[in-house]
């Protein structure tokens, strides 16, 4: 079995595979708003009306011209005609003249006329006089047809992720269904003679498969379909078979476990017998995830992961993740707000010739964020168990106790 002896960084090992690969998006479906939460939108999504439609009032009070009450005062308050009711859900046939004033509650049609409203605490109502005690500025408690969208203004781009709140400005601007980026579908296959289903005891020199489980976990956070795929035994052909019937099905194929340059790892070998353009990496100058194996079959990306649960979350994030967004038509490749700056809890150091990736717990102490790092062995899924996020340190990269870094956020 040949096998890469230059390890690139990652940064070289991310751009050479996504130049290989090309990733473009993936096709596009309607789906009901209520199903849309965290889909990539396909197109810009481009007002046809004002939102709200209409002057609403904010407060349950009395709609004026600002002008008539601005010399309203506790001991000499202005006084106006009270003229009608507004009632919910309808609209008004009032009209607001000089000197008069309507009763409305939140939420409530503004009659033409009226550029304010007075909370009902600021007035007393004697008989059809309403009086104010407290002056308002033109646009005080209420919101104008159109100040939240105008028709014809651009409230979603294409490519965003959406949010509860983009749901609601849909629902808002009468659009029941969405059309958004259909998701990947993702084969996850453990490998190993050596891996147990979680549900059947583990016997001398066994373990349970977590990485089909902590891998799917991850990919539906990033959007994509999870699909399971049987643990396979160090068997070339069994190996091969799965993984041509997976290339043949899905859009991308994350295999953990046998990347690295044993006699008795196949996956390597499996991966190259695929077929072009084949291997585009095989070792990565990263800890953890040193034995990485990034190649590309037909159009299909294919990531070998190494077997070790920590490493292979590591390596998702670094080099899945991108493709994920890519083939969703993604603007980010992580939410906004998934990144914080905090104070080292002690010194940390990476190896020279590796870029390390060190699990921190976050503590809030003192007014200030601080990031303790968790034990650094790549077979210790409990460092990522108790770890908030990842700080990543060059190679030879010394930060000292205190000093400020950057922490990628954990998902979840």
């Amino acid at each position: 079995m040949r096998v890469f002896t230059t390890l690139l960084s990652p940064a070289e090992a991310r751009a050479r595979y996504l130049a290989a690969l090309s990733p473009a998006p993936l096709g596009t479906e309607t789906v009901p708003l209520d199903q849309a939460l965290d889909r990539v939108l396909t197109a810009d999504l481009v007002a046809g009306e004002d939102l709200p439609p209409f002057d609403r009032s904010t407060v349950d009070g009395f709609a004026v011209r600002a002008a008539d009450v601005e010399q309203g005062g506790e001991s000499a308050p202005a006084r106006l005609r009270l003229v009608g009711e507004v009632r919910m859900g309808e609209a008004t046939a009032l009209r607001l003249g000089a000197g008069e004033t309507v009763r409305v509650p939140t939420g409530g049609m503004l009659p033409p006329g009226a550029d304010a409203v007075v909370i009902q605490e600021r007035t007393r109502v004697l008989d059809e006089t309403v009086e104010v005690h407290r002056p308002v500025r033109p646009g005080e408690n209420m919101i104008s047809r159109g100040e939240d969208v105008r028709a014809g203004d651009t409230v979603l781009r294409a490519g965003r992720r959406l949010r509860p709140q983009d749901l609601g400005i849909l629902a808002g601007l009468g659009h029941a269904r969405v059309a958004v980026r259909l998701r990947p579908t993702v084969a996850i296959i453990s490998s190993g003679d050596e891996i147990v289903p979680p549900d059947r005891p583990a016997g001398p020199g066994q373990i349970r498969d977590m990485n089909t489980f902590s891998l799917g976990g991850l990919v539906r956070h990033a959007g994509g379909i999870p699909v399971p795929f049987p643990i396979l035994p160090d068997d070339l052909a069994t190996v091969h078979g799965a993984l041509r019937r997976a290339v043949e099905a899905h859009d991308i194929v994350l295999i953990s476990g046998g990347s690295s340059v044993g006699e008795h790892d196949v996956v390597v070998d499996a991966i190259r017998a695929l077929g072009p353009p084949g291997i585009v990496v095989h070792g990565v100058a990263i800890r953890p995830g040193k034995p990485t194996v990034l190649a590309v079959a037909g159009n299909r990306p294919i990531v070998g992961l190494p077997g070790n649960p920590v490493s292979a979350m590591v390596i998702f994030d670094v080099f899945v993740r991108p493709v994920l967004a890519a083939l969703r038509g993604s603007t980010e490749e992580r939410p906004p707000g998934t990144r914080v700056r905090a104070r080292a809890g002690r010194a940390i150091a990476a190896p020279t010739e590796r870029e390390d990736h060190v699990r921190v717990a976050l503590e809030a102490r003192d007014g200030d964020l601080w990031a303790h790092p968790l034990p650094a062995k790549s077979g210790l899924l409990t460092s990522m168990v108790r770890a908030d996020g990842i700080v990543v340190v060059p190679p030879g990269g010394r930060i000292a106790e205190g000093e400020t870094v950057e922490v990628d956020l954990l998902e979840g």
